[in-house]
């Protein structure tokens, strides 16, 4: 009797501890958010040939900064809804050995919205010639279109030296 009474009280205290570790409906899960918010502005606002301040003032600090490839940094943001999927975009973004931008690689492309790419387009936007079609020569833009206007303004871009404040006079007057 008193062995079958420690048995059942043993039993239902090792049901309800394993009944807390349930989710239970209702309960309140906070939204987990990790890494660098990385927006389409941002990304719209980069240049080919900016400086790594400039990148640094548009983006923020980078995520992860790779000791054997300095020339690359990494925006990582994760999103995990209370309960939900865990939603995960990252950009990665290159420059060259005079520390200036030349490639963004990740979930966004210059000039493309989200919407866009949801409604179709691939999830690789690194632009690389192993991505582009083979076989078709590249259409140049019609005279006087936007993507005509638009490849004009990219070749006509020009790097403009950050201006560095002269340093203030510390001997006394």
């Amino acid at each position: 009797m008193q062995n079958t009474k420690l048995l059942l009280n043993s039993l239902t205290l090792v049901g309800l501890l394993a009944l807390a570790g349930c989710s239970f409906p209702g309960v309140y899960k906070i939204d987990i958010q990790q890494g660098n918010v990385v927006t389409q502005d941002m990304i719209d606002q980069l240049r080919p040939g900016m400086t790594r301040r400039q990148v640094r003032f548009i983006m923020g600090n980078p995520l992860l900064q790779d000791t054997f490839n300095t020339n690359r940094w990494d925006y990582l943001y994760s999103l995990q809804p209370g309960g939900g999927k865990r939603q995960q975009e990252r950009m990665s973004v290159n420059f060259n050995d005079s520390d200036q931008l030349v490639s963004l690689s990740g979930d966004f492309m210059p000039g493309v919205s989200r919407d866009q790419e949801i409604l179709g387009g691939s999830t690789d936007t690194t632009v690389s010639p192993e991505n582009q079609p083979s076989g078709q020569p590249e259409t140049p833009a019609k005279p006087g279109s936007a993507e005509e206007s638009i490849q004009r303004e990219i070749d006509t871009i020009e790097t403009t030296p950050v201006p560095t404040p002269a340093p203030l006079e510390t001997s006394p007057q």
